[in-house]
């Protein structure tokens, strides 16, 4: 009888979750990191006999659950939610600004539907940072923290020394996320210059605390290269039936244990690949996971209400995922790889009009309208915290291919939900939508601002894979948003 390797038996066993699987077998040898050698009671730490400030401060806590929007590639703030219809046309664009169902709040044309629902949106328009690539502009945004040579436009591969992306944090310190994923990303992970890019999954935490990345079974696709390398599958192959799965799910356990006994070993301690495997037979059996998935068990009427596109569908599963106890979810807004400024993406250098009003507002605008209509419906609204994030916003000065560049002095972000007070701008841009005017900020407060909703508290501190005890930001303040 032919002996086989582990190696072996774990590929002819990979189809309990097939692309997970794949995913974590190219990559755990590169990424067990701090996740598997620093103790939870040693990564987590607060200062203890100490209220802080941020905790005593509104909208603290009030939200359960966050879900991410972001628009990879760089939203136009110009062309969004901070129009200048007073520059000069080649600054301005041709896009008019509307009145809003909030009196002395204008945005744009293409954004018909937000318009009726800006009374539920707080509008920053003096976001800023210092990177100009995607990649690091998309890590600082959605860690929270600078990368390295911010400042150099320089590509940002993944590794396992990157800091973690919100998502990640808010697993480790929740902890306690048996049978479900402590995050996930929606419908599949960004890249840029052939590149998976940096600052969307766990870093140094460890791949126990990746996001899970998923895509609806329906909707449009976006027009352009979405990689779908290392998305999940809970469905089991054809002709395997459940007991199937398990028996042979125990046949591996059980050869396992023989085989590291027979040579007087203990199965070695890689923590994040067993903790991935153990999540993706909890989640393929988990009747709440799995109806979460099943987004065609939507009401019609509400599904419809989000649209046909994978966009919509996709916030709706986010939707569906944070009602299971998944603290936060994110949602890629646009084709998930650059590929060199050709598909639906926010990475508009050439025919940027056309491109923004025919493909990349109609369904984001439809999306988040309709996200915002089914909490309050559900009655999760002010529980549930929805950010609107990019990588950076674009030139005011349109280009000579009727484009806008990468633009990190000035960009908008938005929150609704989660305690927040609608119906408000806060900072504001100067005439051309250069530069922050009035009250500029940038990602360390806009994290700030999701740790206060969500009842963390900015004292907490979480150790790197180094062990030394690092502050969740980099002195971000919350951002006053909030209603009484």
């Amino acid at each position: 009888m032919k002996t086989h390797t582990r190696r072996e038996v774990l590929a002819r066993l990979s189809f309990i979750l097939p692309s997970t699987f794949y995913s974590l077998n190219r990559l755990s040898s590169q990424r067990l990191s701090a996740g598997d050698s620093v103790p939870i009671e040693q990564q987590i730490k607060s200062k203890k006999g100490k209220v802080s400030s941020s905790s005593k401060r509104n909208g603290f806590g009030k939200a359960k659950s966050c879900i991410i929007l972001f628009a990879w590639g760089g939203m136009s703030h110009i062309d969004t939610f901070d129009p200048k219809p007073l520059a000069p046309v080649n600054y301005r664009g041709e896009f008019k600004p509307i009145t809003t169902k909030v009196p002395g709040i204008q945005i744009s044309e293409h954004l018909p539907r937000l318009a009726k629902r800006t009374d539920s949106l707080a509008i920053i328009r003096s976001g800023y940072h210092k990177s100009s690539a995607h990649g690091k502009g998309m890590y600082w945004n959605l860690t929270g923290h600078p990368p390295p040579n911010p400042e150099v436009a320089t590509n940002q591969m993944a590794t396992s020394m990157d800091y973690p992306w919100i998502g990640s944090v808010i697993a480790k310190i929740r902890g306690n996320h048996i049978g479900r994923p402590g995050c996930a990303l929606l419908p599949y992970p960004m890249w840029d210059n052939n590149t998976r890019q940096g600052g969307h999954d766990a870093g140094w935490l460890g791949r126990a605390y990746d996001p899970i990345i998923a895509r609806p079974k329906q909707g449009i696709m976006y027009k352009g290269v979405s990689r779908e390398i290392g998305t999940i599958s809970l469905e089991l192959p054809q002709g395997v039936s459940p007991e199937r799965s398990k028996h042979r799910q125990q046949l591996l356990a059980d050869f396992e244990q023989s085989q590291f006994k027979s040579v007087g070993q203990a199965i070695p301690t890689t923590n994040s690949f067993e903790r991935y495997r153990q999540l993706a037979n909890e989640m393929m059996f988990s009747k709440s996971i799995q109806e979460a998935f099943t987004v065609e068990k939507e009401e019609p009427k509400i599904r419809a209400s989000y649209g046909n596109h994978i966009c919509g569908q996709s916030v709706l599963l986010a939707r569906r995922l944070t009602e299971t106890g998944i603290p936060l979810v994110g949602v890629c807004c646009a084709a998930g790889d650059l590929n060199g400024s050709a598909g639906d993406h926010w990475d508009t250098h050439g025919n940027n009009f056309n491109r923004l009003k025919n493909d990349m507002l109609p369904p984001f605008d439809q999306a988040f309208s309709a996200l915002i209509d089914d909490l309050k419906m559900r009655g999760t609204f002010e529980e549930t915290l929805v950010v609107v994030l990019t990588d950076f916003g674009r030139t005011p000065l349109i280009n000579g291919a009727a484009g806008r560049d990468h633009y990190p002095n000035c960009f908008s972000v938005i929150f609704a939900g989660g305690g927040i007070q609608g119906g408000q701008i806060y900072g504001k841009s100067d005439r051309l939508g250069a530069a922050p005017l009035d009250l500029g900020c940038g990602p360390a407060d806009f994290h700030a601002t999701i740790y206060h909703a969500l009842g963390i508290d900015l004292d907490t501190q979480i150790s790197d894979s180094f062990g030394r005890p690092l502050a969740l930001t980099d002195g971000g303040k919350v951002l006053p948003l909030f209603g009484s």
